[in-house]
């Protein structure tokens, strides 16, 4: 499940929630009970380091080197 950044618009309030995607979007803020909880946009949680599958199973093959022999 994904994890959600919400900030209340009224007040100020910050919190990170794990819902469902199919999850309704909160909209109540649980500090100030005002109907300004928005979902914020971020980052993404990852990165994709090393030489793992990524890198040596869906490369496309080198194209042969030229030679200059004429």
């Amino acid at each position: 499940m994904p994890i959600y950044a919400y900030q209340c618009d009224a007040c100020g309030f910050a919190k990170d929630v794990l819902q469902k995607i199919s999850d309704p979007a909160l909209e109540i803020c649980p500090s100030c009970n005002q109907p300004q909880f928005k979902k914020q946009i971020t980052a993404a949680g990852f990165q994709l380091k090393g030489s793992g599958w990524y890198a040596t199973d869906f490369k496309s093959p080198s194209p042969p080197a030229k030679s200059d022999a004429t």
